[in-house]
């Protein structure tokens, strides 16, 4: 009885030590990864290369994300391993859920036709196959460059629109981009006549 009294009365005294703890998913991370290189796959098929200083995982958040806070890069894979797109973001958040890229300051995407896309704020959506920007862009295609608000793009930005574009450097006209401009048949750039302001660019066919 005397043992037993002693255990109980340890326990106790344990038990009034101890602190309670809490936290909160949506600020603290459940795991922090220094120097990251690592490749991810999509439907058993290496389709990222992914380059990191640092990763914070927020997998017990509401809606789980991945944070960058020191920049990313990324490599995007055709199925034989080419490389389709690299993009590169000062910050960058992954929201796992929704297969959202969220890409902010700084942000730079080339496809694999060297156009070059300089961005403040990119999303790139996965699940719809699809990246685009409310933000200023400025797309340059060779001596062509053309910059514009409002931006949509498949994954691999070879067919693309600028929504209200303006300033555009074009090789073929000295005038700047309007509603109003008519581009040559032959090139790849052509104008919405039914969405006013609206520049598309496809991939041009051989």
């Amino acid at each position: 009885m005397v043992v037993m009294s002693l255990f109980f009365v340890s326990c106790q005294e344990k038990d009034e030590n101890l602190v309670p703890f809490s936290y909160d998913p949506e600020q603290v991370p459940t795991m922090i990864t220094d120097s990251v290189t690592t490749l991810i796959s999509d439907s058993g098929i290496t389709r990222y290369k992914l380059v990191a200083d640092e990763w914070w995982v927020f997998e017990k958040a509401a809606d789980p994300y991945w944070y960058f806070p020191k920049g990313i890069y990324l490599e995007r894979f055709t199925p034989d391993f080419s490389i389709e797109a690299t993009v590169k973001a000062d910050t960058a958040w992954y929201y796992s859920k929704k297969d959202l890229w969220r890409l902010k300051k700084n942000v730079h995407v080339e496809n694999m036709k060297g156009e070059l896309f300089d961005s403040e704020e990119l999303y790139w959506d996965q699940k719809n196959e699809k990246v685009y920007s409310e933000s200023y862009i400025v797309i340059k295609r060779g001596v062509t460059e053309i910059k514009g608000y409002g931006f949509e793009s498949n994954q691999s930005m070879t067919d693309y629109r600028i929504f209200r574009p303006h300033d555009a450097k074009l090789p073929f006209s000295d005038r700047p981009v309007t509603d109003s401009l008519q581009i040559p048949a032959d090139s790849s750039m052509v104008l919405s006549p039914n969405k006013p302001q609206e520049l598309n660019i496809k991939e041009a066919k051989p």
